[in-house]
């Protein structure tokens, strides 16, 4: 039987990761939290835009508890991939804010269901679902694009960590730069050692 404990613990770890997502943008300027910075464009201001978008959706109409402010249909083929980018027009502050609105949306969902309450996700191959599920999905979610959001920090400006409190001491480029080197040549020596074998 799942239980009231497993949907606080789930619910906790999604606010904790939810904050580590805004804390990634502190003290970025305007351009560095937009601008792509993988061959597909992952860009740090796009994640939280994405996250806000289909939080709203997974504790709002799989619920019947509608996020309140317009959204796009989530089988609209020409909308998609345009939540993983902020336009020109688009503020920092509107996307966060966005955000922080929908973990009260989400948070009030939570709060108000049991962690058994039945669920319809449409975009789903097995649409009939619990909190729970959507609990643990969200949480999945969220971190799998704090991840991302650690990797384009860091080649930012090296910042790394969850929290400022936790935040790695920032070392000079002398010491990254030996750090690299010497993981660089550790790969070399592996690999010539046993190339590689391409194939079953």
């Amino acid at each position: 039987m799942i239980d009231e404990f497993a949907k606080k613990y789930l619910h906790n770890d999604l606010r904790e990761i939810r904050k580590a997502m805004l804390w990634k943008l502190d003290g970025l300027s305007e351009y560095d939290v937009r601008r792509p910075l993988t061959s597909t464009g992952t860009n740090l201001l796009g994640l939280i835009k994405h996250l806000s978008l289909w939080e709203s959706r997974y504790f709002g109409e799989v619920f019947d508890r509608p996020f309140p402010e317009p959204l796009p249909r989530w089988d609209d083929a020409e909308e998609r991939g345009a939540d993983m980018w902020a336009t020109q027009h688009e503020t920092r502050e509107q996307i966060t804010d966005r955000y922080r609105r929908v973990w009260e949306h989400s948070d009030a969902t939570i709060n108000a269901l049991a962690i058994d309450s039945p669920g319809y996700v449409p975009w789903w191959p097995r649409p009939n679902v619990m909190l729970f599920n959507i609990l643990v999905h969200t949480l999945t979610e969220t971190s799998r694009h704090a991840g991302h959001a650690d990797i384009l920090r860091e080649h930012l400006d090296g910042s790394t960590g969850t929290a400022a409190e936790y935040a790695i001491p920032k070392r000079d480029a002398a010491f990254w730069a030996a750090q690299h080197a010497m993981i660089e040549r550790a790969a070399k020596a592996a690999a010539d050692a046993k190339p590689d074998h391409i194939g079953g």
